[in-house]
């Protein structure tokens, strides 16, 4: 076994962790039951969301498997065309959309590749009210073609006219290049105690300021699509308050439920894959309310790498 290197904070699972951890999963069977709440379902998610309340999620994120050849843990998803692709959506997002609350949100991830195919399915039974773009700064280069170094959120609601989403909460502090005054005072920035100059800005649906976990971040683990906790933070302080239930059906290593916890909100996840599953328990059982989230303090995200 190779050894790691000595920064490397990537979390994993020792052999003795595991049946313990165990503990904390349920099974598909227990959907019905009313202890779910705060808990992660280890199973099929089509065998689990049918047996699950309707209406019960404030806000949905979904991170289904892109259209593209890709192995997670012990189950690969093959690339397929885009009209097989959309059957895929259609075999399961009726049934995710039943559970979503009358004035809830849903937000659901893609590449440029199914934008056409993500968008068409989804505003077949929700309002689109925007697509975000967030910046991966990974990505493989290519003589001949652009470096691939984006993806997509597309933002959905039930209701139009009534749904949550609280800009206050997700302010970006940018610095500020060209400091202009009024009166001798700041106009529109603060100067921090340590010199630098900021201002604090509204968020736009484009998002460059996320770094996607890597070896040194005590976040990172060894699912393969892993998103950053800052991402999740912006979405859930965004489109849920305190107390709300967010659902991910699509968990993987767990980070929407962390981030939940973490920001004072209910949860509930599915994952099918075991080893997934238990470093999602690990990583919540380390949670606490209030915990750290890279990128973000004081009520504000920072700029990437600050």
């Amino acid at each position: 076994m190779k050894t790691p290197a000595p920064n490397n904070r990537t979390l994993t699972l020792l052999p003795e962790e595991r049946e313990a951890l165990r503990a904390d999963l349920l099974q598909s069977g227990e959907a019905g039951t009313s202890d779910w709440l705060d808990k992660t379902f280890l199973g099929d998610m089509k065998s689990i969301i049918g047996r699950l309340p309707e209406g019960f999620a404030n806000l949905i994120f979904l991170d289904p498997p892109y259209n593209l050849s890709k192995q997670f843990g012990e189950t690969s998803f093959r690339a397929v065309s885009a009209e097989q692709y959309a059957e895929y959506l259609a075999s399961w997002l009726p049934e995710v959309v039943r559970l979503l609350a009358p004035d809830g949100s849903l937000y659901l991830c893609g590449d440029w590749q199914s934008a056409a195919v993500l968008q068409g399915e989804l505003s077949k039974h929700l309002t689109v009210i925007n697509r975000i773009t967030w910046q991966r700064e990974k990505g493989r280069g290519s003589a001949r073609n652009w470096k691939n170094c984006q993806e997509d959120i597309w933002f959905a609601v039930r209701n139009p006219k009534r749904y949550t989403f609280n800009a206050e909460a997700v302010k970006l502090r940018r610095r500020v290049r060209a400091p202009y005054r009024q009166g001798g005072a700041p106009k529109d920035w603060i100067e921090k105690e340590d010199g630098r100059r900021v201002r604090h800005t509204y968020a736009s649906n484009f998002w460059d300021d996320l770094t996607v976990p890597f070896w040194s971040m005590p976040e990172n683990t060894e699912h393969p699509t892993q998103k950053p906790e800052k991402l999740l933070a912006r979405i859930i302080l965004a489109s849920s308050r305190e107390g709300d239930v967010v659902f991910d059906p699509f968990l993987g290593s767990g980070t929407t439920s962390v981030v939940a916890k973490k920001l004072g909100r209910h949860y509930v996840g599915i994952e099918q894959d075991e080893t997934f599953a238990l470093l999602a328990a690990k990583r919540l059982r380390a949670a606490g309310v209030g915990g750290r989230i890279q990128g973000y303090e004081d009520g504000v995200f920072l700029e990437r790498n600050a």
